[in-house]
């Protein structure tokens, strides 16, 4: 149950500031290197905020590791420069494409294999994403596009290494720390393309304090009872979650295509943690054979 409610808080955190970071970079009211650095900076704020309230946090103190906040820092900062030059429904096929490519072979490589079952249901919420966003695909930049490869193959390994966490609190903390350097390096080099607006600003605070920060801290707790496959499976979720905050906040319209490629993704997503549950039931019934 637990689980369950985390993986629901971090899906609709995720597709919230999909929305956030199509709203401030969509209008152009924030360069890219700006959006970056303020969602990183404010992010770790809050997280070093709540950090220092919990004693239980402050009582485990892993050692800082190098790799998760690289990885971070790649997809955030690949993500805002890839959608410069995307669309919507390309940059979203692409990184969730990314993703799912990433955790699969990964859990593939470390002998893990999913059931019949499971790879049905990935593969009709695979149609239904493709569904989704095929109909405003348009010819990618090729840098744009390998750009937003970056950023999905990043988020792909960061949530991977994620699973492990002995203290999400402390590590995703440690991870926006170490993160914001490399982010403020790269505003400094683009300083010269720097442009700020009011609310430009607040969108990208709201990104990494809110849905960001608090998201990731609630992904990591999610993460430590999904198997790579369910981790990969139950994010096809989020493009179908941001459509509808875009239809809500944004105005966007609601069609049929939309409620056809939502149920196909949802659906699919049931079809494969079903099949996962009956693995592990027969597992367990086979052990106490």
């Amino acid at each position: 149950m637990k689980t369950l409610l985390c993986t629901v808080l971090a899906l609709f955190a995720f597709a919230m500031n999909s929305v956030l970071c199509r709203l401030a970079l969509g209008k152009a009211t924030i360069d890219a290197a700006s959006f970056s650095t303020l969602r990183l900076f404010s992010g770790a704020v809050m997280l070093l905020l709540i950090l220092l309230a919990s004693k239980r946090a402050r009582a485990s103190t892993p050692g800082m590791k190098w790799i998760p906040p690289v990885l971070l820092f790649l997809y955030a900062v690949a993500f805002a420069f890839a959608y410069m030059g995307l669309t919507a429904g390309t940059g979203a096929l692409i990184l969730f494409g990314a993703v799912q490519a990433t955790m699969i072979i990964s859990a593939l490589c470390a002998g893990e294999r999913p059931s019949a079952l499971e790879w049905a249901g990935l593969l009709v919420a695979l149609g239904g994403l493709v569904y989704l966003v095929l109909p405003g695909l348009t010819s990618p930049s090729v840098p744009r596009s390998l750009l937003m490869m970056v950023a999905g193959i990043s988020w792909g390994f960061y949530s991977i290494l994620g699973r492990g966490s002995v203290n999400p609190l402390a590590e995703t903390a440690r991870n926006f720390v170490g993160a914001l350097p490399l982010a403020v390096a790269v505003s400094i080099l683009l300083a010269s393309q720097i442009h700020l607006s009011r609310e430009g600003v607040l969108l990208a605070i709201a990104s990494g304090a809110v849905t960001s920060g608090l998201g990731y801290v609630v992904w990591y707790a999610a993460l430590k009872g999904l198997t790579a496959t369910r981790a990969a499976t139950v994010q096809l979720a989020v493009p179908v979650l941001a459509a509808v905050g875009g239809v809500v906040l944004l105005s966007e319209s609601l069609n049929a295509r939309l409620l056809l490629a939502g149920i196909m993704i949802l659906g699919g997503i049931g079809l494969a943690l079903a099949g996962r549950a009956r693995a592990v039931q027969m597992l367990a019934e086979e052990t106490t054979r």
